[in-house]
């Protein structure tokens, strides 16, 4: 918390970019995906200047280099998308809970990357989120999910997955690229001003080939298994 209001207030300067993201999210006619996505990540580096915070990436070269696919990641805190975003050079959205999504500044931002806002507990609303979310991959996009479905300050712990975030990944018939996160939950949790390191790893990509014969939760659990691999072999190295 103390990080976050020293961000807030060290980027008070800054506050017409909350207008500009919202002026850039309105007029995609004037600004294309390429233009709004760096505006994004300029105002995630101001975010991580104010706040000391620096994130290694790992397996860049695992990321398909054409066509959409699914970033699917093990959620730790409100820094994790920006982790990923920030170490992720190409244009990438994500899938946020409706309900975290209408605050200032959350609103511009999420409008400015054209992410999906989940309505939790409203199935119909999901199935269409899904449905959507696999068409645009189908064209090229790439988003990012969590399939734990929020976070609960287990820190580098993953919890279960929820087998429903694949299925806008089976409907695409694109690759799932599991991302293991470490400490990103550190960000925003801790009391403190010091320097603070995250690391975003981008794992082997899973082409669609190689889980079309599974069943969803056999997938959740797949992706699950290589983080929490990736997890415990960063930080209990043999």
């Amino acid at each position: 918390m103390l990080r976050f209001l020293k961000v807030i207030l060290w980027n008070l300067p800054r506050i017409y970019m909350i207008p500009g993201m919202a002026y850039r999210a309105k007029h995609t006619e004037r600004y294309g995906e390429e233009a709004r996505y760096a505006y994004a990540r300029l105002a995630i580096k101001r975010m991580m200047r104010a706040g000391r915070i620096s994130t290694k990436r790992y397996g860049v070269e695992n990321l398909p280099q054409e066509g959409g696919y699914l970033l699917c990641p093990n959620h730790q805190g409100k820094y994790d998308a920006l982790g990923i975003m920030i170490s992720h050079d190409k244009p990438c959205s994500v899938v946020i809970d409706d309900a975290r999504s209408h605050g200032i500044l959350v609103k511009q931002f999420i409008d400015l990357v054209q992410g999906k806002r989940l309505k939790k507990g409203d199935a119909r609303q999901s199935m269409k989120i899904i449905r959507e979310l696999a068409e645009d991959i189908k064209t090229g996009a790439r988003f990012i999910i969590f399939p734990e479905g929020g976070y609960f300050h287990n820190h580098n712990t993953v919890g279960t997955f929820k087998p429903g975030c694949f299925k806008s990944a089976v409907k695409a018939k694109a690759p799932i690229v599991p991302v293991a996160l470490i400490d990103s939950y550190r960000v925003f949790e801790e009391w403190s001003l010091k320097k603070m390191e995250t690391q975003v790893h981008f794992l082997k990509a899973i082409p669609y080939e190689e889980y079309c014969g599974m069943t969803t939760a056999e997938i959740a659990d797949l992706v699950r298994g290589q983080i929490v691999r990736r997890i415990d072999e960063t930080l209990c190295p043999t």
